[in-house]
């Protein structure tokens, strides 16, 4: 690392309330797109250990379509949008059991929060949820939150929830999104198609050349979220005033090495915008 970017890096040492979003490819093994039980009970005692720093905490996951899918015995079938809501239903209860469970192993308290697009829209629904929000961290719970697929499908067919962990960030006023993922962060080309793309550490200003490194794909056969998302949900959460990293979520640790201060992902500095509104982002 260079100075500057060491500089910037240290800065995140400091973060009070971070919002760390995992996708379906980090929750899941490859091979069988079954939950991975040791990444998630490693990301709960990671979480748990953070969260005993004395800093707020709130995790924005994937997977319940992934392990509602499982469970109905649909793996390996294309799912239609109904089916989806139904896994996204018979899934988001077995994953937030599995949540409480491995939490309460460490003694620490968590809840869930099921969002839509249209809980941020209206002004009276965005107040209660931010309130409630307020009141967990207060009382020292991991909220976990998900966006609610089994009655909206907006977020099924754009999100897999890294939109949805940037307003969050927003909503909260956390300085610091973590989005986990299947990549090590922004390249200046997808780089499993061109092997000539190069990594792209720390970004102070997100423009419209940058939207064109990142094309809308995803690797993973389990996420609906590519690049295109992730800098969306970067310029919410820049914008707000928080900064951002992209990380690959392949090791849960990298949560941690980004905590310290060491060069994981790639970093988007925050970027206040006075004019900033999250439904500037939902009604497109």
């Amino acid at each position: 690392m260079n100075t500057d970017e060491n500089i910037l890096r240290e800065k995140l040492k400091d973060k009070k309330r971070v919002v760390i979003k995992i996708g379906s490819s980090s929750l899941t093994h490859a091979e069988t797109n079954n939950i991975d039980l040791y990444k998630l009970e490693k990301l709960v005692r990671l979480l748990t250990d953070i969260r005993n720093q004395g800093k707020d905490v709130i995790l924005v996951s994937s997977g319940a379509i992934a392990v509602g899918r499982n469970a109905a015995g649909l793996v390996g079938k294309t799912l239609t949008l109904p089916e989806k809501q139904a896994c996204a239903s018979l899934g988001q209860a077995q994953l937030m059991t599995m949540y409480q469970k491995l939490f309460s192993e460490y003694s620490q308290k968590t809840s869930q929060i099921l969002l839509t697009k249209y809980t941020m829209l209206d002004d009276l629904s965005r107040y209660n949820a931010k309130n409630t929000f307020e009141e967990l961290l207060k009382m020292g719970i991991i909220p976990v939150v998900n966006e609610n697929d089994t009655i909206s499908t907006y977020e099924i067919v754009f999100g897999d929830n890294d939109r949805l962990s940037a307003l969050v960030t927003a909503l909260t006023g956390a300085d610091l999104l973590i989005l986990l993922s299947d990549i090590d962060g922004l390249y200046t080309d997808d780089p499993n198609l061109n092997k000539d793309a190069k990594f792209v550490p720390v970004v102070t200003k997100i423009d419209d050349e940058m939207f064109q490194m990142g094309k809308d794909t995803s690797s993973s056969n389990v996420g609906t979220g590519g690049m295109s998302s992730k800098l969306i949900a970067a310029k919410i959460a820049t914008e707000s005033g928080a900064d951002m990293v992209i990380a690959n979520g392949g090791h849960i640790s990298v949560i941690e090495k980004i905590l310290a201060g060491q060069n994981y992902g790639t970093l988007f500095t925050a970027n206040y915008n006075e004019e900033f509104q999250m439904t500037d982002y939902l009604t497109e």
